[in-house]
């Protein structure tokens, strides 16, 4: 309303709210409704120097601190982001737009890294040689990096940061999160949220604010690591700005994902999945399927059942029972939409188009309808970019062959899938196909939090990929230790049952 006071988002440091120095700040705006709900502090580089500065002062007690009530602080938070997932669901569709379920899956999925890290103290064993040589013996430990960085996407506010947060924390790191600027909402609310678990001032720290803040992080030596989820060419310039700095990175890109459906498969159940894997979110997903690989003579029939799916979907405010939610921002409608018309110029056949969609909203919310293109060449933009938005393209081959060279000549290679009932043509498939995740019958396939997520290609900057065990290699350091002692040593006596502490 007119005139009302908007919230401000500041940075959080040391355990408390930080407003910063800048003077600069952003709008945050509800994509339903096109109003400007709050507004975003951005760091300036001495913002960032503070903000690290506290991290790195809070490091070595959290390190130090014993894995057991390192893990205590893990269990805690996860109890409390069980009770409290529905607050922050609602952050996320009140900033980003996705409806108010697939918020609730995405605090899911990031919980199901927070229970994975639980379970770390397996993972940071060493090894243990005895008498490696006469009286010497070998060992090794895993220790932690010291302050690390994050930088999360949009487009997964609160699932991002959890696939690395819990388990830096749990290996004894203190966490600087960058947020996106347009929903970091979620970010405060965590950071709220670790406080009341018990995690010591400074271990978990936020900084908002555009690229003066990703810059200073980047450049910053006390930052000992940085992971990123974001679009390639952002990806490739932090990867090349932070190793340029001797660090270590993690940065994960853009994709381009694919779904073959062969001839054998169960249509029905293909043109489902490809639905709501290329619409869930509006299409903002780097896992979404946004080109469905037709096979042989099913291309017409699979459209088909495409397009009576994608019609009936109700687009609206995600806070309405809406099945599909609005774009971010203003400018990534216009994006869409443009690619939309290019499809249009390029000569692909417009089956459903999304551009005059009529929402369930008030205001001038930032809306693209789903949108169905048939006869897709691999030389249209709607084939080669990555669009980020609710758009399916529908591209027609004659063999299995045709199709894995098709997507294997794509410099993505995040996810893919394969629609089929014929075990021999899934197994070969896995085995030809040059993408990082896989899925057969499944079209999201983002693995579990004991796997790790990561593509192949332009889709992923680095060698290590998300959570899973390469995650706790990612936040760690190994160290072998070679000893000899000459003399025992002695404790003094204590009856009482021995404890972890």
């Amino acid at each position: 309303m007119a005139g009302t006071t908007k919230q401000t988002i500041n940075h959080w440091a040391a355990g408390a709210e930080f407003a910063g120095t800048s003077g600069r700040f952003g709008d945050v705006t509800d994509p339903a409704t096109g109003a400007v709900t709050a507004q975003v502090t951005y760091a300036s580089v001495e913002d960032a120097d503070q903000i690290v500065g506290a991290a790195a002062k809070a490091f070595p007690g959290w390190r130090d601190t014993s894995l057991t009530k390192r893990v205590q602080v893990l269990f805690r938070f996860r109890e409390l982001l069980n009770e409290r997932r529905d607050e922050v669901a609602a952050i996320i569709t009140a900033e980003h737009g996705k409806v108010l379920s697939d918020a609730a899956g995405e605090v899911n999925r990031g919980q199901e890294v927070v229970e994975f890290a639980c379970g770390i103290p397996h993972l940071l064993k060493g090894g243990f040689t005895e008498n490696a040589s006469t009286g010497v013996d070998v060992h090794s430990v895993r220790q932690p990096l010291g302050v690390v960085g994050i930088i999360s996407p949009f487009n997964f506010p609160i699932m991002v940061p959890l696939w690395f947060t819990p388990i830096a924390i749990a290996a004894g790191n203190a966490v600087v999160l960058k947020p996106s600027e347009k929903d970091p909402g979620a970010a405060l609310w965590m950071a709220k949220l670790w406080q009341e678990a018990g995690l010591p001032d400074g271990i978990f720290n936020v900084l908002n604010g555009d690229k003066v803040a990703v810059d200073a992080l980047l450049g910053h030596d006390q930052v000992k690591s940085i992971s990123f989820v974001g679009s390639t060419p952002i990806a490739k310039y932090v990867y090349e700005t932070a190793t340029a700095k001797g660090k270590r990175v993690q940065a994960l890109g853009g994709a381009k994902n694919h779904m073959l459906v062969l001839p054998d498969a169960d249509l029905d159940l293909a043109a489902d999945q490809a639905v709501n894997a290329g619409y869930g979110s509006a299409g903002e997903r780097c896992m979404a399927i946004s080109a469905v690989v037709a096979v042989g003579g099913i291309g017409d029939e699979l459209v088909d059942k495409i397009k009576e799916r994608t019609e009936k979907l109700r687009t609206g405010d995600g806070r309405r029972g809406a099945d599909m939610g609005p774009l971010v921002t203003q400018q990534a409608r216009e994006r869409v939409t443009g690619y939309i018309d290019a499809g249009q110029q390029a000569g692909a056949t417009l089956v459903v188009d999304g551009r005059d969609v009529t929402p369930d909203a008030d205001g001038s919310g930032f809306f693209v309808g789903p949108t169905l293109f048939d006869h897709v060449s691999p030389d249209m933009a709607i084939y080669t970019d990555e669009i980020f938005g609710p758009v399916l393209s529908i591209v027609r081959v004659e063999s299995y062959q045709d199709a894995v060279e098709l997507i294997n000549k794509n410099p993505y290679g995040n996810g893919t899938a394969i629609f089929t009932n014929d075990g021999g043509a899934a197994r070969r498939f896995q085995n030809e196909i040059e993408v990082g995740m896989i899925g057969i019958n499944v079209p999201i396939p983002v693995p579990m939090a004991y796997y790790s997520f990561g593509g192949w290609k332009s889709s992923l900057f680095g060698d290590t990929h998300a959570h899973g065990v390469e995650g706790v290699h990612f936040f760690t350091r190994g160290k072998v230790i070679t000893s000899r002692w000459l003399d025992p040593s002695h404790g003094g006596i204590n009856l009482g049952f021995p404890q972890n502490a």
